[in-house]
């Protein structure tokens, strides 16, 4: 049976991460079933200057992913034939009903609002939907919400998800394992992504808490 990560991208700003661990899903031979939210489109056309269409999602898919976190063509090549697409307003698709398998749910990244409609069980849209099935049916779901600075009621909201029993992320990249480029960077924040929802990746260097492996000593902090 074919039990897919159900990833959502919202509108937040950091569509590089999105490509970064849908390309990580895909290299480690994850199914994936998609959901692009409406303001994510608008976000990845400013950021990448790339359109999503769903009618050509696919093509537009393996545009994007190709392109560097610089929104540069770089070298990453992603066989797609391992996704399900499904449009963000079509809440009668498979991940808006519990019965749908997967595995769980990657908000990535996760906007503001998003995170309100996940926390107050919303369901505007099959993002927000899929979210609160994962959530009743006790799948991980992983939160990276990228924004700052976060005001209270936003704080409230995250703490309602991981009472709910998500894992909230920021999207916040670590200067400890050697990073060189942009990429290194996103790829980081990709990485602790697939690490709470268990899934197995070579994206950065772990820490091992030793001199010359993946970071200074406690004494030269």
């Amino acid at each position: 049976m074919r039990r897919p990560w159900i990833v959502g991208v919202s509108g937040a700003s950091g569509t590089p991460y999105a490509a970064a661990v849908l390309r990580a899903l895909l290299a480690a031979g994850e199914a994936v079933d998609l959901v692009v939210s409406r303001a994510a489109r608008l976000t990845l056309l400013d950021e990448t200057g790339l359109a999503f269409r769903d009618g050509h999602w696919a093509a537009d898919l393996r545009g994007w992913l190709a392109l560097g976190a610089d929104g540069k063509p770089g070298t990453f090549e992603a066989d797609v034939s391992g996704v399900r697409y499904w449009a963000s307003g079509d809440l009668a698709a498979g991940p808006s009903s519990g019965s749908y398998p997967a595995k769980g749910m990657l908000i990535v990244p996760a906007s503001t609002a998003a995170v309100a409609g996940v926390a107050l069980g919303l369901s505007k849209d099959l993002l927000q939907r899929a979210a609160a099935v994962t959530l009743k049916e006790r799948r991980p779901l992983v939160v990276a919400v990228r924004e700052t600075p976060l005001n209270g009621q936003t704080l409230r909201h995250l703490v309602a998800l991981d009472d709910a029993g998500a894992v909230v992320l920021p999207a916040t990249p670590a200067f400890y394992a050697g990073a060189t480029h942009l990429q290194d960077l996103v790829d980081f924040v990709a990485g602790r992504v697939l690490d709470a929802a268990g899934v197995e990746h070579a994206l950065y260097r772990r820490w091992r808490g030793e001199l010359g492996g993946g970071g200074r000593s406690a004494q030269q902090s």
